[in-house]
């Protein structure tokens, strides 16, 4: 079983991607936490939680390993509960960095920010902010030595850049 990281910023179509390719796949996804979170706790998250958040992301999807079939599809990382810490509050702690230092994927996609945005409650702020977090997202995986695939267009096309991803592995 190999698992896929899926990362982007807000309203970059994540979400519908990894539920397409598990679907596609017979498998199992993780969705992102965070978005459970916010729905919960009413509120958006305080630097405080962003160390939790990240873990029980971690787990989860070490939960779903268990269930997966070949492949197993996760709706962001640690990595992105980092990078937004950098962006809200300047600084990511100690623990939240070990954390996202483990980025053990198989293949990391990126999603394009080419989709329409659409504001989402709580949790999405504005077309800027996903430009600039989009770009901080490429910048870290580069600067980190980490492969990844762009992926870009509609979901059916997007869904083919995964599955030639995919079959190369």
């Amino acid at each position: 079983m190999k698992r896929i990281a899926i990362l982007g910023a807000e309203s970059s179509g994540k979400s519908t991607l990894c539920e397409a390719l598990a679907r596609r796949h017979g498998t199992v996804w993780v969705p992102e936490y965070l978005r459970e979170f916010v729905d919960t706790m009413g509120r958006v998250p305080f630097e405080e939680d962003q160390f939790g958040i990240a873990r029980t992301q971690r787990a989860r999807e070490d939960a779903a390993a268990v269930l997966a079939r070949d492949f197993l599809f996760c709706d962001t990382t640690p990595l992105m509960t980092a990078l937004y810490s950098r962006v809200y509050w300047g600084r990511v702690d100690a623990q939240l960095t070990e954390l996202a230092r483990t980025h053990d994927y198989a293949l990391t996609l990126v999603a394009a920010t080419d989709t329409p945005w659409t504001p989402d409650g709580l949790q999405r702020e504005s077309e800027e902010v996903r430009d600039m977090v989009h770009r901080m997202v490429l910048t870290e995986l580069q600067e980190r030595g980490i492969p990844f695939l762009l992926v870009k267009g509609d979901l059916p096309q997007r869904i083919l850049q995964v599955e030639n991803a995919l079959a190369a592995l």
